[in-house]
């Protein structure tokens, strides 16, 4: 009995302490958990936080490279709409001083004709005066002549018409046909000799000076070495090409044609300037309209250095020297401008030549000559803005620059807007005429330059009473031969004028046509 209470006391404290222990244990099982959790709690937070830190961190990047963005759109947008605005401005600049120039041309034009009016009323009142004096003293005249014949008669006894009679058979008969004979035989060796010598002397000038010219175009064709050039050439929306197009002021094409940029323009020298360009910007590889700018600007001081080099070469060439700095400059321009497709520098060169060797043969000055054939169309050169015949605008440049009066004549009269003073502008017109006119000079196909010459006959031959026609000097003039009979000297002006008139309204030609109406009567005998 005691045993089993022994042993159920035994059971009882092992139950009680296997509890106490159960207890203990899981007590500090769910302590750890607590801790446990409070430990991954805190991490997630600390994770949490920093996410939130990483995320706004990102934010404010995105925040700023989308302001970047905008700003550099901004800039790009305002950079476009300020190049527009200034071409804009270039243009109106531009136009409004034509409109001035053209306006003071106006103005002087409308004191001109106020002047001549005034001078043809002045000069209708001296000529009805000396009309009427003219009157009164034929009429004093007619009664003094009869009063003669009269007294005349008397004395001789012979009546006015048998003494005229007389000396027509005794006197006049015999030194007509004298003085007759002796002019036809003058002039007709003066027509030979004169023939032979001008024709001597112009083929030894044309021997001595004919050269070579380029027919001169309007594109220029600058060579890629791929096609995805041509998108670097383009730029982003285009803005490369509208920056070079406005810094050059000549036509970009870029079309289907392989490896090649075309340039397009009339005007030689910017052509030039585009094309030194744009070949320096394909080989340096950065294009973008600041370093677009900044190349042509380059590019047109190199070429404006050259010009002035160009200008020099050619006075050495020509052996010539003293001329004007600014002169100088303008013969090297001569350079980039054309007249027909021939070249203005080589054409003005031939030109120099060909007037020296012709003036060197006639005995006259032959450095004045060469000079003033150098210097004949230095008016092309001139700022097309200023308007008027450019054979008068290189009057004017050459009388600026002090040049000897002799060549500034011969420029202003080689197309005959002013009168010659000296031979030697007449052989600057000659030698103008010659450069231009022999085959191969100017670019003109051969059947539509002859069909041009035999509209310009028919044109003229289409008035009544005219006989022959004859264009001469390349189609720069045409002379009209008029039957005597219908034609008289008053209608030979008003027929010069309405066949100009006509040719200026019907036909597309260049330069300027020369009408010349000729009236030649013949009266011819046979003596038996």
């Amino acid at each position: 009995m005691e045993n089993i209470i022994v042993l159920i006391v035994i059971v009882l404290v092992v139950a009680g302490l296997a509890f106490y222990f159960g207890w203990f244990i899981n007590s500090k099982i769910g302590s750890n958990s607590v801790v446990r959790a409070e430990d991954e709690a805190k991490r997630i937070k600390e994770q949490a936080q920093k996410f939130l830190e990483d995320a706004e961190k990102d934010a404010k990047h995105i925040k700023r490279e989308k302001l970047l963005e905008v700003k550099d759109e901004w800039l790009k947008k305002k950079q476009e709409f300020d190049v527009e605005v200034n071409t804009k401005k270039q243009k109106l600049q531009s136009q409004e001083k034509q409109l001035e120039t053209k306006e003071e041309s106006l103005n002087k034009k409308n004191e001109a004709i106020v002047q001549k009016e005034k001078s043809i009323k002045d000069l209708e009142i001296q000529l009805n005066k000396s009309k009427e004096d003219l009157e009164k003293k034929h009429a004093e005249l007619d009664k003094k002549i009869y009063e003669q014949n009269v007294r005349l008669e008397k004395t001789a006894g012979l009546t006015s018409d048998e003494a005229k009679k007389m000396l027509v058979e005794n006197m006049l008969s015999k030194a007509k046909s004298d003085a007759a004979q002796s002019i036809k035989e003058i002039r007709d060796q003066a027509k030979v000799d004169a023939k032979k010598e001008a024709q001597k002397i112009v083929v030894m000038a044309i021997q001595k000076t004919a050269v070579d010219h380029s027919v001169e175009s309007t594109v220029s064709v600058v060579q890629i070495q791929n096609d995805e050039m041509k998108g670097r050439i383009i730029g982003r929306e285009g803005r490369n090409i509208r920056a070079f197009e406005a810094a050059t002021g000549v036509d970009v094409i870029v079309d289907d044609t392989p490896e090649a940029v075309i340039l397009s323009a009339f005007d030689q020298f910017r052509r030039e300037v585009a094309r030194i360009s744009l070949e320096r910007l394909i080989g340096d590889g950065r294009i973008h309209p600041a370093r677009i700018e900044e190349v042509v600007a380059k590019v047109e001081q190199e070429l404006d250095e050259e010009i002035q080099k160009e200008g020099e070469n050619t006075l050495i060439q020509l052996g010539l020297h003293g001329l004007h700095p600014e002169l100088i400059k303008y013969v090297g321009k001569m350079k980039y401008r054309s007249s027909y497709g021939q070249n203005l520098l080589q054409h003005s060169i031939e030109v120099a030549y060909l007037t020296g060797v012709m003036a060197a043969e006639l005995g006259f000055d032959v450095n004045l000559a060469k000079r003033a054939g150098l210097l004949h169309d230095v008016g092309k050169t001139v700022d097309k803005n200023i308007e008027g015949p450019h054979a008068l605008l290189g009057y004017d440049l050459a009388k600026k620059y002090k040049e000897h009066p002799i060549v500034v004549n011969a420029i202003g009269s080689h197309h005959e807007d002013i009168e010659m003073e000296h031979p030697i502008s007449a052989l600057v017109q000659a030698a103008d005429a010659i450069s231009g006119a022999r085959p191969g000079a100017r670019r003109e196909p051969l059947e539509s330059y002859v069909k041009r010459l035999e509209n310009l006959e028919t044109l003229a031959k289409s008035f009544e009473g005219v006989a022959k026609t004859y264009a001469i000097q390349a189609g720069r003039e045409v002379r009209v031969v008029v039957e005597p009979d219908k034609i008289d000297d008053v209608l030979s002006d008003r027929l010069a004028y309405e066949i100009s008139q006509k040719i200026q309204e019907e036909m597309q030609y260049p330069g300027q046509i020369k009408v010349t109406v000729i009236r030649e009567v013949r009266k011819i005998a046979y003596a038996k």
